[in-house]
């Protein structure tokens, strides 16, 4: 892929997380900072760039449909903005009225656009639901366990290629933290969990950003054929942040229901932004086991453990 091809298509996903109007300055300035952390692994794309250029409008969503010539990247492009615009499960009218002009605009056909919305169906739906954790009482070891295993299953997904596996990473964060609450005595919904994820300073709409960001500049999709991309991407160090990111707001979790939900938003901040440095050490030493969980993961199996099928996703 070409790094006009990579711009083009991170340019279509900063579009779709503003197409609600970006109101939100949390999300706007966390967008931003993934921005500028990109670019330092980009020497050809200065992403910093490209997000001025979108906020500002000097680089319009008709401009970089027209960079991309390949049908391939053109059906990308669009399941990525279609990530993002349901992020937190549920699509805004502007949202929806953004992805329908931006299908229009790639030439993608009515079946074509239902079909990779099909695709994406069950991950957006396990974002709207809540199941059980495989522990159920207060037992710490379980926990560390549990939250392990979770990291792992996220940086096995970020490892893939498929847009599904990325749809995927944030329903399991939240069955993590329900069940995390659910130990120490918590019933939680939905839009507590969603709160507290953001709380904690870990967005939603700027996961997938950085995921996308990071397989984009990391070469995992190489070229582009259709729908598919090939099989697993070579793994740095740096590839699998959902793994760290999965850690951290676990142990982050286990300390605020554990200490009686009594931290504040610059506390849950602070402690997360202390333990993703150690939890990215973890990361390096699990890297072996990340790579081996993601050779033998297929969507039917994360489907499954997100809908709370099976025990766990151990």
């Amino acid at each position: 892929m070409q790094a006009e091809d990579q711009k083009a298509i991170l340019a279509i996903a900063l579009h779709a997380a503003f197409a609600d109007g970006a109101k939100d300055d949390r999300e706007r300035e966390e967008v931003r900072r993934i921005s500028e952390s990109l670019a330092s692994s980009a020497s050809a794309i200065d992403l910093r760039a490209i997000y001025q250029d979108v906020l500002l409008k000097r680089f319009t969503l008709d401009q970089a449909v027209a960079a991309l010539a390949d049908d391939g990247l053109r059906h990308y492009a669009y399941e990525m903005a279609l990530c993002v615009c349901e992020a937190d499960g549920q699509t805004t009218v502007a949202e929806r009225s953004f992805l329908d002009q931006l299908k229009v605009s790639l030439g993608l056909g009515g079946e074509e656009a239902r079909g990779i919305e099909r695709e994406m169906d069950p991950f957006v739906a396990a974002t709207s639901s809540l199941t059980a954790f495989a522990t159920s009482d207060n037992d710490s070891a379980a926990l560390d366990r549990s939250i392990l295993n979770y990291a792992l299953l996220n940086g096995a997904l970020e490892l893939l290629p498929q847009s599904w596996a990325s749809m995927a990473i944030i329903p399991l964060q939240i069955k993590m933290v329900y069940g995390i609450g659910q130990a120490h005595g918590v019933t939680l919904d939905q839009g507590h969990i969603k709160e507290f994820i953001a709380a904690a300073g870990v967005g939603l709409t700027s996961q997938y950003l950085e995921q996308m960001g990071r397989k984009l500049l990391g070469g995992l999709l190489g070229k582009a054929a259709g729908k598919t991309f090939g099989k697993i991407g070579s793994a740095t160090t740096g590839m699998a942040f959902s793994f760290a990111t999965t850690y951290a707001l676990g142990q982050v979790a286990r300390r605020y229901y554990a200490g009686g939900r009594v931290m504040n938003t610059e506390m849950l901040r602070d402690t997360f932004q202390n333990l993703l440095g150690p939890a990215k050490q973890l990361q390096s030493q699990y890297l072996p086991q990340i790579q081996q969980k993601a050779a033998t993961l297929d969507a039917g199996q994360v489907i499954e453990i997100i809908r709370g099928q099976q025990a766990g996703p151990a």
